[in-house]
């Protein structure tokens, strides 16, 4: 199969500004992310789809030139990722290149290891709209998530008869390391409308994905203790 890669790195961040570039052992965060795509694939098939003139010069120092600037409209608080990334496929469909799929990687989640994708890999076919990674979450609706019923009482979000949340049932939250996406699927549907998704199970010391100045110094912890 073919697969272009796609490092969505918007200029904007209202959580930690200038996240895509901060620099993480004297290394900006996005260039994880190219690195890692590096170790699939040449630079023909990386897209950085960026709004951000900063961000392209920063990926350029690590001998990446990014193949177009990502138009305004797409660049907001508001705009959705499905729309980018088909932008980006329209752009190298023009110059003749098909995909089979897109490997999504969020500059934000720098702790993957070529393993997980070689294993996520293994998952992925042409029935599937996506496989994506997750992480098992703590928060559980049978057990200890909660909404507003109409009276304005906390009522637990799907009913069960749960003592421990060691019984109830297993649940996981995206963790944003990766997604392989079957691009006919994203032609046709919107990415939160699939129907066919496969998980792939990653531990929870691999997903940390970095929005807050909390997720960076836990990151920054993390690593550490990598080392």
């Amino acid at each position: 199969m073919n697969y272009l890669f796609v490092i969505p790195a918007r200029g904007g961040s209202k959580g930690l500004p200038g996240k895509n570039i901060k620099l993480l052992n004297d290394k900006p965060l996005i260039i994880y992310s190219l690195e890692f795509a590096r170790l699939f694939t040449s630079d023909d098939n990386i897209c950085i789809t960026t709004d951000s003139d900063e961000i392209a010069d920063c990926v350029k120092q690590y001998g990446y030139t990014v193949p177009f600037k990502r138009p305004t409209e797409l660049a907001t608080d508001g705009a959705g990722m499905h729309e980018v990334i088909l932008h980006a496929l329209m752009y190298y469909e023009q110059s003749g290149k098909k995909f089979d799929a897109v490997i999504l990687l969020q500059p934000t989640s720098p702790l993957r290891e070529k393993r997980h994708l070689d294993e996520a890999l293994e998952l992925f076919n042409k029935e599937v709209d996506m496989v994506v990674s997750v992480t098992e979450s703590e928060a559980n609706p049978y057990y200890n998530l909660f909404e507003l019923d109409k009276n304005g009482f906390l009522v637990k979000s799907k009913p069960g008869h749960f003592i421990t949340r060691q019984e109830c049932p297993k649940v996981f939250s995206y963790n944003g390391a990766l997604y392989i996406i079957n691009t006919e699927s994203l032609r046709q549907e919107q990415i939160h409308k699939f129907n066919k998704i496969k998980m792939y199970l990653m531990s929870a010391d691999y997903s940390i994905d970095i929005d807050t100045e909390l997720d960076w110094q836990i990151l920054k912890t993390i690593i550490k203790n990598k080392k």
